[in-house]
């Protein structure tokens, strides 16, 4: 065999423990960073070619092996930076891309959902107009009081059916980014008022004490149909929740630069788990959100609408459980 391939056969013999050890050891950090496999995985390599040279060379320290060294020195001072730092971007784009993929997941079963709540919620009420029409047509309703009572029936479900529109339509907006631009300074009292008003009726009938107070008079730059929709939703959601003879608070006041809206209902709380979902799309919740009173349950986006209007105004808004019930509270940038 000539001198060459001696060499080569002994550099090979050396170095190839090297790389099984690499491998080992890379296999024992696959639950680890990335930043510490790409360090295995150049240090391995350069590893394996010094200890191959000094193998080859016979261990004799010559100027070449000690040129060979400083070479592999200078190599690895420049190929470990270089490694942690490709190591740590790729873990930040791992976790991005595994988060964007998270969200997609949770958004399609958002939508799945909202599909089959909402074709069962627009069905149940079209059965009814349907059966009702069909009852008048046909002549088994004839009474003047009977049909005026199924005159109102069919209002009333021909409203729940406008309003579940209303709400997709609203939604739609949200996403696509299509909100009105045009915003003027706004008195939030003055709001709050006017939507916590439209919400009387219901509450009446509900047999829920609805009050309001304002603290202060504290101005915020929006659209008011928007901000009026975001308290008559988180309103009409808690009343919707909320025992007969139980109460429901709304209240605003000024938080430095931020203008507050709170509203406090008795829901009977929120479970910990549902917490985080109380603004997601579709998301109606648990026994312990359930209607408790003659309102209906509505299609689960009253309080995602709320949130989408809420962010679009550069605002935020929560909950927490409080009291006998649950708190939303929503601070918006004051004028």
């Amino acid at each position: 065999m000539s001198p060459t391939w001696q060499a080569a056969a002994v550099a090979a013999a050396c170095s190839l423990p090297v790389a099984i050890a690499g491998a080992w050891i890379l296999s024992r950090l696959r639950h680890r960073s990335l930043s510490v496999s790409l360090i295995v995985l150049t240090l391995v390599p350069l590893l394996s070619m010094l200890i191959g040279v000094v193998a080859t060379s016979g261990f004799m320290f010559s100027k070449e092996l000690r040129t060979t060294a400083v070479v592999w020195v200078v190599a690895l001072a420049v190929s470990m930076p270089a490694a942690l730092v490709l190591g740590r971007s790729l873990a930040r784009q791992s976790v991005w891309q595994r988060q964007v993929l998270e969200g997609e997941r949770a958004a399609e079963r958002s939508r799945r959902e909202l599909v089959a709540w909402i074709s069962h919620d627009l069905r149940t009420p079209l059965a009814g107009l349907l059966a009702m029409a069909e009852a008048l047509e046909d002549g088994v309703v004839s009474d003047r009081k009977d049909v005026r009572t199924y005159a109102g029936q069919m209002r009333a479900e021909s409203l729940r059916l406008s309003t579940m529109i209303d709400d997709l339509f609203e939604m739609s907006r949200i996403h696509a980014g299509a909100l009105s631009p045009e915003r003027e300074d706004l008195l939030l009292p003055q709001i709050v008022k006017q939507a916590v008003s439209s919400v009387s009726p219901s509450a009446q009938a509900a047999g829920v004490l609805l009050s309001v107070s304002s603290d202060g008079d504290p101005m915020v730059h929006g659209r008011e149909v928007e901000l009026m929709r975001v308290v008559h939703n988180l309103v009409s959601n808690a009343v919707r929740h909320t025992k007969p003879g139980g109460s429901v608070t709304v209240s605003c006041a000024g938080a430095g630069d931020r203008a507050r809206i709170r509203v406090d209902d008795a829901c009977g709380g929120i479970d910990t788990a549902d917490l985080d979902r109380v603004f997601d799309l579709a998301f109606r919740g648990a026994a312990a959100r359930e209607q408790s009173g003659p309102l209906p349950v509505g299609a689960g986006l009253g309080l995602a609408i709320a949130r989408g209007l809420v962010e679009a105004h550069g605002g935020t808004i929560s909950v927490t459980n409080h009291g006998p019930g649950c708190r939303f509270e929503v601070l918006l940038p004051a004028v």
